[in-house]
């Protein structure tokens, strides 16, 4: 794993056991002793510590309406001191990257995914140029769980007074953090972005609290696959729009009828007004072993061809049952629709259900 990048908090990480692997160019924990399936109930319970300083943090400074050229996002509309969910587009609808972007004033800050940070900062750069100004010297950790609050308020107390989506500068004794109330989990929680030479000192400080364990890739990807939550590469990618993957909500109202000049707006307003011809949806495999990414998906245990596939699978700990995500004809989308998975060449029978699998708990 020579060729790969690391994260201030390798160390950390390698001390507390965490077993690495390659993760979209980074060296990155899967998971730590505790084990996958603790992980996942533990921040379900109480509070579990991430690191994500493999994603790229960019700031912004050039008017709001220069970024809504390139996502189909009310960036103008954004109030200081509150972020939102988007997309960036190409010009036939597809999604090229998922993002979280916020107002902070004189500029905007944006979180990219690890995966696509490169292209996502090209892409920037050559629509708004000297605007962007990437971050190379700060980490970014998530604090997730429903004692996420109580935990990261002993040093930034502050943090209490937020609502989901609320971002804010607070002073610490770990420097300047940048907090966001948001995650990637369905629970309630933070985003912290901290100085990286203060930025170990910081986890080690929320770790010795008896609310936090380190949580690693594993957990991070089951407790997101049961809320609902798409990871990019897998369930949106430049072949899916924001209607088909179910992230219409992501596009509000006004970019509907009025500032429509963003890349693939004709598709993907037609899809608002007439249907998207297939969907996202929510799909629960009978018996214990999940439905993984690629599992071909048909209408009856004797089609000759898929109507659609499996995006994501893996066993839910807080569900107690497989779980997938998948694309399916809109026709063959509605909940209780029993479907058939084909696994190592038997059909086996999936029913679609709602998303996400289980409720989100955010503190609005």
């Amino acid at each position: 794993m020579g060729d790969l990048k690391r994260t201030p908090l390798f160390d950390l990480h390698v001390e507390r056991g965490g077993k690495m692997v390659p993760f979209a160019g980074w060296e990155m924990p899967v998971q730590y002793p505790l084990g996958v399936m603790k992980e996942h109930l533990h921040t379900r319970a109480a509070a579990g510590l991430f690191d994500v300083s493999h994603m790229g943090q960019v700031i912004l400074r050039c008017d709001p309406a220069a970024l809504e050229t390139l996502v189909p996002v009310d960036v103008v509309g954004l109030a200081e001191g509150r972020q939102r969910y988007g997309v960036f587009t190409n010009a036939a609808g597809g999604i090229m990257d998922d993002l979280m972007l916020a107002n902070r004033g004189d500029h905007l800050f944006l979180v990219v995914n690890a995966a696509m940070a490169d292209q996502d900062i090209a892409h920037l750069r050559a629509h708004l140029g000297d605007a962007v100004e990437v971050i190379t010297d700060r980490a970014l950790l998530a604090l997730q769980g429903p004692k996420a609050e109580a935990a990261l308020a002993r040093i930034a107390p502050d943090v209490a007074g937020m609502r989901f989506m609320d971002l804010a500068v607070i002073p610490s004794d770990y420097g300047a953090l940048w907090v966001s109330r948001s995650g990637y989990t369905g629970e309630d929680g933070y985003e912290i972005s901290v100085g990286e030479a203060q930025a170990t000192a910081l986890a080690e400080a929320l770790l010795t609290m008896e609310e936090v364990e380190p949580i690693g890739l594993g957990a991070r990807d089951s407790l997101r696959l049961e809320a609902g939550l798409c990871l990019y590469g897998s369930d949106i990618d430049t072949t899916t729009t924001p209607i088909e993957a179910g992230l219409g909500w992501a596009i509000q109202k006004v970019r509907r009828t009025d500032r429509t000049d963003f890349p693939g707006a004709a598709t993907i307003l037609d899809q608002i007004e007439n249907g998207a011809p297939r969907k996202r949806v929510g799909l629960l495999p009978e018996g214990r072993a999940p439905m993984r990414a690629g599992t071909q998906l048909f209408a009856s245990p004797d089609a000759g061809d898929p109507i659609g596939s499996v995006t994501s699978g893996a066993f839910g700990p807080s569900i107690e049952r497989p779980m997938s995500m998948g694309y399916v004809p809109t026709s063959s989308a509605a909940p209780g629709t029993t479907l058939f998975g084909d696994v190592r060449g038997k059909r086996l029978p999936v029913t679609v259900a709602p998303l996400p699998f289980r409720p989100a708990t955010f503190k609005r």
